[in-house]
C-alpha cells in the first residue's frame, strides 16, 4: 500500500504537470494568437480535474507516509510552477 501511494502520486503528478504545460504552451497561444478559446476551456477542465486529483494524492501520501510539513508544502507549491511536479518527483525519489 505504501509503495502504491507514492506510485499513484508520481503518475498523477506527471499527468497534472503535463496538462499544465499543455495549457500554457499550446492552449493559451491558440486562444490569443488564433482566437480559439475552446482550447483553453477543454484543457483547463482537464487540468482542473488533475490538479484536484494531485492534491488528493498528496493528502493520501501524507497520511500514509507521515510526511513533514516541508515536504507537503513543497508538493503543493510544485503544482503552481511549470515543470514543478517533475522536479518534485525527482526530489522525492532521491
Amino acid at each position: 500500500m505504501l509503495h502504491r501511494s507514492l506510485q499513484a502520486l508520481r503518475y498523477v503528478g506527471w499527468a497534472e504537470g503535463s496538462s499544465f504545460l499543455i495549457l500554457l504552451g499550446i492552449a493559451m497561444p491558440l486562444k490569443y494568437a488564433f482566437d480559439l478559446p475552446q482550447a483553453v476551456f477543454v484543457v483547463g477542465v482537464a487540468h482542473g480535474f488533475l490538479f484536484a486529483l494531485y492534491l488528493l494524492s498528496i493528502a493520501w501520501v501524507t497520511l500514509l507516509h507521515r510526511w513533514s510539513f516541508r515536504r507537503v508544502f513543497a508538493a503543493f507549491i510544485a503544482a503552481f510552477i511549470p515543470f514543478g511536479p517533475f522536479l518534485f518527483d525527482r526530489w522525492v525519489r532521491y
